[in-house]
């Protein structure tokens, strides 16, 4: 008889969880599915991915979080990029090299180096400079400028789909 009342215990927690985890993913989680190489290798083309749509409500963008936003160019749709300059921060490429004020800027992320070089840029307040980890195969800040945060949708928290891909940024 107390087997059966631990079991039922465990099994109303387990629903409780579960629906629980339901609103959370409801209201504060998205999960887009990635298209093109731009993030590769970290994520790849038509991996899904866990959004924290609440994350910058607590707390600020911080440099090299993966993030999703909306953008205009060339069409709207939503991106994920890592953030590479915050508000106020000057950001130049030079040789592949990210410089930001002044430093260069360890990537160890970045397997598919590019060897240009871009102008210094200060990011306007409200804003973040982004780029994708693979240089050579991404449409990002270097191109079309600043993403404006309002346009932040949130935090790439992890790799959800296929299993291979599962696991935290």
């Amino acid at each position: 008889m107390q087997g059966q009342l631990h079991w039922r215990s465990v099994a109303r927690t387990t629903l409780q969880l579960c629906a629980l985890a339901a609103l959370a993913m409801a209201f504060f989680m998205r999960t887009p599915e990635v298209s093109g190489l731009s993030m590769a290798p970290r994520i790849a083309s038509g991996e899904f991915v866990l959004i924290n749509t609440i994350s910058y409500r607590l707390h600020a963008p911080q440099r090299g979080d993966i993030i999703a936003f909306r953008h205009e160019s060339p069409a709207p749709e939503v991106f994920i990029k890592r953030i590479i300059g915050l508000a106020g921060d000057n950001v130049a490429i030079d040789r592949g090299k990210v410089i930001v004020n002044g430093s260069v800027l360890p990537e160890p992320y970045v397997r598919f180096a590019d060897t240009r070089s871009f102008p210094q840029v200060t990011v306007p307040a409200g804003s973040l400079y982004v780029l994708g980890d693979n240089r050579v195969d991404s449409n990002d800040s270097r191109y079309w400028g600043f993403v404006a945060q309002d346009q932040v949708l949130g935090k790439a928290v992890a790799g959800i789909w296929p299993p291979a891909a599962l696991g935290t940024f």
